[in-house]
């Protein structure tokens, strides 16, 4: 089954940037959703969304819109998470996921969590004030 491995956290102060990248075990295609969620410290109600990629579609919460931007390589199996001006609010554990289901809607971007098939095992990303 396809395997996802996130890298790329750390501790980073207010302001700065990061990039998380997820290698998945097989080629990726662009028609599969590829998201990233994440979940705060503490915190046990569902994750926010941190980006997600379905072909030329992409969504944001609210929360991290203008400062986060998703991004895939295809050829490479990869998707990436570039994450400028980061707040403290930032501060979770990352999990890349993806969801092989072939939508009728090209234009479809699933947002939930049970829609996706395949979980990595989160990176976590501290941001210092």
């Amino acid at each position: 089954q396809v395997q996802l491995v996130e890298s790329g956290g750390g501790m980073v102060q207010a302001g700065g940037s990061l990039r998380l990248s997820c290698a998945a075990s097989e080629r990726t295609f662009s028609n599969y959703a590829m998201g990233w969620f994440r979940q705060a410290p503490g915190m046990t109600l569902g994750s926010v969304v941190a980006g997600i990629s379905r072909g030329s579609a992409t969504y944001y919460s609210d929360s991290v819109k203008g400062r986060f931007t998703i991004a895939r390589d295809n050829a490479k199996n990869t998707v990436y998470l570039q994450m400028n001006s980061l707040k403290p609010d930032d501060t979770a554990v990352y999990y890349c996921s993806a969801d092989t289901t072939q939508y009728p809607d090209a234009n479809y971007v699933p947002k939930i969590q049970r829609e996706y098939d395949y979980w990595g095992q989160g990176t976590q990303v501290t941001v210092s004030s």
